[in-house]
């Protein structure tokens, strides 16, 4: 259900001027899809489900990993962490959570913001001895 309603919102931030879409980082037979929004894209009842606080000043940041030289391309279960920074250079510690659903395999994480503020993100993402590697990335944010 969970990757049903992350598929809605991405295509839906593709119509969105100010929020990027999915985002993917492909590392030798690995994909590393990542996006981040503001919470208030879930709805209630998902937001609810997952733990996940709803608010025009908390993001999310959602990743997951593929394995792209298997058959179907399959989740793997990664080690994760991260920060995220402003550029005043505030430093927040990103609490990620493994949510899965079927075969499925997700990682969220809240960051707050303010309105019209840039975050960057660093998060090291380790898989056995096959993949270890950081991914970098920036999202801007605005409050509805």
């Amino acid at each position: 259900m969970f990757r049903a309603i992350l598929s809605v919102l991405i295509l839906t931030l593709a119509f969105v001027g100010n929020v990027s879409a999915e985002q993917k980082q492909k590392v030798g037979n690995y994909d590393i899809h990542y996006v981040a929004l503001s919470s208030t894209f879930l709805t209630p009842s998902i937001a609810k489900s997952y733990g996940i606080k709803r608010s025009s000043y908390i993001g999310i940041i959602n990743i997951s990993v593929l394995d792209t030289s298997q058959e179907g391309n399959p989740p793997v279960p990664v080690e994760i962490s991260g920060i995220a920074n402003n550029l005043l250079d505030a430093r927040i510690e990103l609490k990620f959570r493994e949510i899965r659903e079927g075969k499925a395999i997700y990682y969220v994480a809240e960051v707050p913001y303010r309105d019209d503020q840039e975050i960057n993100f660093k998060v090291a993402i380790k898989y056995n001895n096959k993949l270890n590697t950081q991914l970098k990335f920036k999202q801007k944010f605005y409050v509805e």
